[in-house]
């Protein structure tokens, strides 16, 4: 995102306004801005170092959660973001849960 930090309260009701478009279509799972880029890696042996990230390079700085039908829905949504946050949106799918809500049950009750 870069804009002048003037315009941040134009840029919030823009995103609050896809937001409850989301919510009322049903989609909107879960959005976050991210609050700075001071990354960290924790291994497996607990070892805690900072991330390699690049200057110059973009980052991310926030993420949107949505469920939909295809990816041409996402990539709908994606451009109203994209026009409310002034900023290109990557579009990435997640795995679905291959566990299942009968696992999650089982193991909360050990």
């Amino acid at each position: 995102m870069n804009f002048p930090e003037e315009d941040f309260p134009a840029v919030r009701d823009a995103v609050m306004k896809i937001r409850l478009e989301g919510k009322a279509a049903g989609i909107w799972k879960f959005a976050a801005g991210l609050h700075t880029q001071d990354v960290k890696t924790v291994y497996a042996d607990g070892t805690v170092k900072d991330s390699s990230l690049q200057p110059g390079v973009p980052h991310l700085g926030g993420f949107t959660i949505v469920e939909v039908e295809n990816v041409e829905e996402a990539y709908k949504w994606a451009e109203k973001i994209a026009i409310a946050c002034r900023c290109p949106q990557e579009v990435r799918r997640i795995m679905d849960d291959p566990i299942g809500e009968e696992i999650y049950k089982k193991y909360s009750r050990d």
